[in-house]
């Protein structure tokens, strides 16, 4: 309750420099009665996008979702497996279980917290193998089929490296950048690097 109440506490001055706009912004919707998709969904689609530099955007009602829908448009599900890092929020890992497929974990840098892409390298290698063309994890029979980076703290995991892992084996390349909304990776914002990129604007 303590570190809630920080946060809430945190958050109010926030709020009071931005309260004229906000209320504004929740009025409009409120009168519009577009509470579900309508304009301001579509304005904030396209700013976040533009924001991030990625060619499109889609709200959906959070960051676990976004990650959900990522999966699923990959067509990533049972008899699949992911690689991603433990050391992040639960949704990560849960929205790769609630598809059916499996989160296979790798370690971290020491330095930044986000995956380390060798320790994603010594899991391909060391642990997977390419049967009938697809790669496969062999302790648990599943297809490898994509790599989940998070970039946390609002660092950016080392994208140059995960990228070039991820097409080396075929895989999809899903960020999770909810902890790093407004990053840059040489120049470029996380979010708009892999094949999709997911964030969260959870008040915390």
């Amino acid at each position: 309750c303590g570190l809630v109440a920080a946060a809430w506490v945190l958050r109010k001055p926030q709020y009071r420099s931005l309260k004229a706009e906000l209320d504004a912004a929740m009025i409009a919707v409120a009168e519009s009665q577009h509470f579900v998709l309508g304009a301001a969904v579509a304005r904030f689609e396209e700013r976040a996008a533009a924001y991030c530099g990625a060619r499109f955007g889609i709200g959906v009602s959070s960051g676990t979702d976004a990650l959900l829908v990522s999966l699923m448009a990959l067509d990533i599900g049972p008899g699949d497996a992911v690689v991603t890092t433990p050391y992040t929020f639960f949704a990560t890992a849960g929205a790769i279980a609630r598809v059916g497929a499996r989160p296979l974990f790798v370690d971290i840098e020491p330095g930044s917290f986000n995956i380390d892409p060798a320790a994603v390298e010594r899991l391909l290698r060391d642990e997977c193998s390419v049967h009938g063309g697809a790669l496969v994890h062999r302790a648990s029979s599943r297809r490898v089929r994509a790599l989940m980076p998070v970039h946390l703290y609002g660092q950016a995991a080392d994208m140059d490296r995960l990228g070039s892992i991820a097409a080396d084996h075929g895989l999809a390349l899903i960020e999770d950048a909810a902890q790093a909304i407004g990053t840059e990776f040489r120049g470029r914002r996380v979010g708009s690097i892999g094949e999709t990129g997911c964030l969260s604007f959870f008040p915390t």
